[in-house]
């Protein structure tokens, strides 16, 4: 009898212990929207769209703050040699993407956004060449959101670790997730930054990395991963999140996976 519930016991650990992480499911971030497609560019609200019509966790875009105060939508710092934090609002704001739309304002992009509330708006703020710039930056964008009323759905990251402890002092419940690398899941654990959103070079480089992230209890994103051998790496990893410019393709092998 007690053999038997021995191995009872020890049925139910491994069955339990493979529930969980059948349970576990990567989730995909389409890149500066799903802008890899028919009639979409990067960071456009069409990109955004698109991202939410095949069913994306998350589509991830890039917000600078220009010198008078507006937020708008780009991944580089400057436009044709403009740089933004530089500039006033009318220097970009005829400006067209490469699909012909003009570049968006925060305002438009987060209304657009809005549209789809299953999808969550993965906002990465700008570093700027001050603190100062970025923190008014955290200032405007986090009021917006506020403003809007997409508190829930919106949720930043940054390469400023600055930006990233702003956030948390405005908002301590933000989700908010550091990009740069060069941290410790025990660092950004302690610093109320709630996941580790790092470059593949390092996840391939520091395997490790994954399990002392969940032990600290932070999420772990993996940016940018296309190639399909380095999406099956992350999934078998348990990655939480994978930030792609292809989609579709991670959805496929996570579906394959499953």
């Amino acid at each position: 009898m007690k053999k038997t519930l021995v191995c009872i016991l020890a049925a139910a650990t491994v069955y339990g212990a493979m529930g969980q992480q059948a349970a576990h499911r990567t989730k995909v971030i389409a890149h500066r929207g799903y802008w890899d497609t028919e009639g979409s560019a990067q960071n456009s609200l069409a990109s955004l769209r698109k991202a939410a019509e095949i069913g994306c966790y998350g589509s991830e875009f890039d917000v600078h703050l220009t010198s008078d105060g507006v937020a708008i939508i780009n991944h580089d710092n400057d436009w044709a040699g403009a740089v933004i934090q530089h500039n006033t609002y009318s220097v970009f704001e005829k400006l067209t993407l490469a699909n012909g739309e003009t570049i968006p304002t925060l305002e438009q992009y987060l209304t657009e956004g809005a549209k789809y509330p299953r999808m969550k708006l993965i906002l990465e703020i700008k570093s700027a060449d001050s603190p100062e710039h970025e923190s008014r930056a955290v200032e405007a964008i986090m009021d917006m959101v506020e403003k809007m009323g997409l508190r829930e759905q919106v949720e930043y990251i940054a390469f400023s670790y600055h930006v990233c402890k702003e956030v948390v002092a405005r908002d301590p419940d933000a989700v908010v997730a550091y990009l740069n690398g060069d941290k410790t899941p025990e660092e950004l654990k302690a610093d109320g930054i709630r996941g580790l959103d790092y470059n593949l070079s390092i996840a391939r480089r520091d395997p490790g990395l994954f399990d002392a992230a969940r032990a600290a209890g932070i999420t772990t994103n993996i940016w940018t991963v296309n190639r399909e051998d380095d999406m099956r790496y992350i999934i078998e990893h348990g990655v939480d999140f994978i930030t792609t410019d292809n989609p579709e393709l991670a959805q496929k092998i996570i579906a394959e996976t499953e």
